[in-house]
């Protein structure tokens, strides 16, 4: 079997703000009825997130990502199982547990501007966005998604295709002299 690679094999950009592909990453969607993600966040030990919420116990995290959806984050290599066990504490329902770990990129943009990045690239408000919530949105013409993992660091989701669009965009909007008068 091959070793999972990033999309940008760990490209990385410094301005203002630190941008860099963070890796391969664990995705795994969760579809079906409340009842049956509640079923699912039970599987993993974790709580269901709250509308636009994320809940997290160490390396493992599950978020919003519609009322019917959700997005398990994990390490890569544990996606497998973890989808496993899901669709066993489901057997019967109507639900869809599907591995996309192949299909996404994630990049962290981090440093106490980081922001300000993300400000010039979504319409999505940042005013008291704070680690524990989630925000699927537009990434200038790209759907996107993401989350803060502390005070100074965001976690950006896109599309694996668009990686390279959404790489270039952040590291634009990070790059020194461009901040933002605030």
């Amino acid at each position: 079997m091959s070793d999972a690679v990033s999309v940008l094999n760990g490209a990385a950009f410094d301005g203002f703000a630190q941008v860099s592909d963070t890796g391969p990453r664990g995705m795994i969607t969760l579809r079906g009825a409340p009842e049956v993600l509640a079923k699912m966040a039970k599987a993993l030990g974790l709580a269901v997130p709250d509308t636009l919420g994320l809940t997290s116990k160490g390396d493992l995290s599950l978020a919003w990502m519609s009322p019917d959806e959700a997005m398990v984050l994990c390490d890569y290599a544990d996606a497998p199982g973890l989808a496993e066990k899901v669709q066993g504490a489901v057997k019967g329902d109507h639900a869809l547990v599907a591995v996309v770990s192949d299909a996404r990129a994630v990049f962290r943009v981090k440093g106490d501007k980081a922001d300000q990045v993300l400000r010039k690239l979504t319409p999505a408000p940042l005013d008291g966005f704070a680690p524990g919530q989630v925000r699927r949105t537009r990434l200038a013409q790209v759907a996107g998604a993401f989350w803060m993992t502390d005070a100074e660091t965001f976690e950006i989701m896109c599309f694996r295709s668009q990686a390279q669009y959404v790489f270039d965009l952040l590291s634009n909007a990070a790059r020194p002299g461009s901040e933002l008068d605030l």
